[in-house]
């Protein structure tokens, strides 16, 4: 089986414009993610609709792929790119641009989902620590939460904690039940791709504002693998710093 990663990136942002092209340890942040991912992936390639990032990418070696400028999605932007350089392969990763410190390991998860015939799509969570603060993890609306079922798929992602915990006070739930934070990374067989990003909108996700449940109300179904690696995800700038200050505790 033949895997292909790809990485969205735009220079555009609501809430941090340039995000790729900011500096950790002396890299842009698109070089940190690339070199993480073609650890694990022989081929790979950054999908962008801007020329400061092809430029970036080009002068440090990578690949790079020019895209349109009016996806509404990451996975959009990730179909065209395949669409464009991806042929021969089978499956497609997509990895989001603003997670420097991803693993290795946390992909190979992801390409070992596809050992079982039928999976279509898959993704990865991590169990919350039952000592982390609830307010600022569980019920952190920009923190994603998945339900799983005993064949380790999603059941429902929510920017809600779920499940609700009946009788018992809110800030002792994660001792008493195991919630899972989704990782935004996937990985689609081609067919899958091309049929989920034809999908239109549904009222599910648009009251969530995350596209997976636009797959899951339409049937297909999400293998989801389990680490216990954290990332850190990089938003804003205040997520920069603490990037940085991560990279040099690692260093």
């Amino acid at each position: 089986m033949k895997f292909i990663a790809i990485i969205p990136s735009r220079y555009a942002s609501t809430r941090f414009p340039g995000k790729p092209l900011v500096d950790i340890g002396g890299k842009p942040m698109i070089q940190r993610v690339y070199e993480q991912i073609v650890k694990i992936v022989d081929n790979v390639y950054v999908a962008t609709d801007d020329t400061r990032i092809e430029e970036a990418v080009k002068n440090f070696g990578g690949n790079v792929v020019m895209t349109s400028d009016q996806h509404r999605s990451g996975t959009d932007r990730c179909y065209e790119a395949f669409c464009k350089i991806g042929a021969g392969n089978d499956v497609i990763i997509n990895i989001q641009g603003d997670e420097p410190f991803i693993q290795p390991e946390q992909i190979e998860l992801l390409k070992n989902c596809f050992q079982e015939a039928d999976t279509q799509i898959a993704t990865l969570a991590k169990p919350f620590d039952k000592d982390s603060d609830v307010e600022k993890t569980l019920f952190n609306p920009n923190s994603p939460k998945v339900a799983l079922n005993n064949r380790s798929e999603a059941m429902y992602f929510s920017r809600s904690a779920i499940p609700y915990v009946r009788d018992v006070k809110s800030m002792e739930w994660l001792k008493n039940q195991i919630f899972y934070k989704h990782i935004g990374l996937y990985a689609y067989r081609a067919d899958i791709l091309q049929a989920i990003t034809a999908l239109p909108q549904t009222p599910l996700e648009k009251a969530e504002s995350l596209e997976q449940l636009r797959w899951l109300e339409n049937g297909y179904k999400i293998k989801v693998a389990i680490t216990n690696i954290e990332t850190v995800g990089i938003d804003t700038p205040e997520d920069l710093e603490k990037a940085k200050a991560l990279y040099i505790s690692m260093k």
